[in-house]
């Protein structure tokens, strides 16, 4: 980070059918962060009404989507705020309490420290925690990991459909953003994205959840 100013981090958090939990989630999300932009994916639940009526957190920008545009592309609706608003890092965690906000800080320290353009989670570092997801989704990611590193170009990579992610907004800058997959294969084709900018990428150790 080449800018003097103290980091301003973004958390971007795409709301569809999470009118249970999103209320809990962003008040879990620690003062480190800046501005927290829910994208409101047409939900049809209206999950950021329910945000724009009952959250007082003033780091909250809520974002309505005309239409359904999948996590993709909530998720680059957010990236464009937070571009616009002048964020350093924009994390990306899902509305529906899986991803724990306090793992924030882990995901933007190797980024802060120039070592990484891009940081996602991993669930595979701790083989422990791995018994609390099913043996097909476990199976099933491993081969999704393997097609992944053929097309992306990072063998070093896990958990590739994790989606727990931190990036640069200087690098998120250059995406294809109309281009990424909006929907099932975000996570691999954000990878194939990034490896085409040469992007540095690290993975961060996880619990699965």
């Amino acid at each position: 980070m080449t800018k003097s100013h103290s980091p301003r981090i973004a958390v971007v958090i795409p709301a569809y059918k999470v009118r249970s939990q999103i209320l809990n989630v962003i008040a879990e999300i620690g003062d480190i962060v800046s501005s927290i932009y829910v994208v409101d994916d047409c939900c049809p639940d209206d999950s950021g009404a329910l945000v724009r009526a009952e959250c007082l957190d003033p780091r909250v920008h809520v974002i309505r989507l005309p239409k359904n545009l999948g996590v993709g592309g909530a998720v680059m609706a957010g990236y464009q705020a937070a571009i616009k608003d002048g964020m350093d890092i924009a994390v990306k965690i899902d509305g529906d309490g899986q991803m724990d906000p306090r793992y924030i800080v882990s995901f933007i320290e190797p980024i802060l420290a120039g070592e990484a353009d891009y940081t996602k989670g991993n669930r595979f570092f701790n083989l422990d925690s791995l018994d609390q997801m099913p043996r097909g989704r476990l199976l099933g990611n491993a081969a999704l990991s393997f097609m992944s590193k053929l097309s992306s170009g990072y063998w070093d990579l896990f958990d590739p459909t994790n989606g727990y992610t931190a990036i640069h907004c200087e690098v998120a800058r250059h995406l294809p953003m109309k281009k990424i997959s909006p929907r099932y294969f975000f996570e691999s084709d954000m990878l194939f994205r990034l490896n085409t900018l040469r992007a540095v990428v690290v993975d961060i150790p996880m619990d699965a959840k």
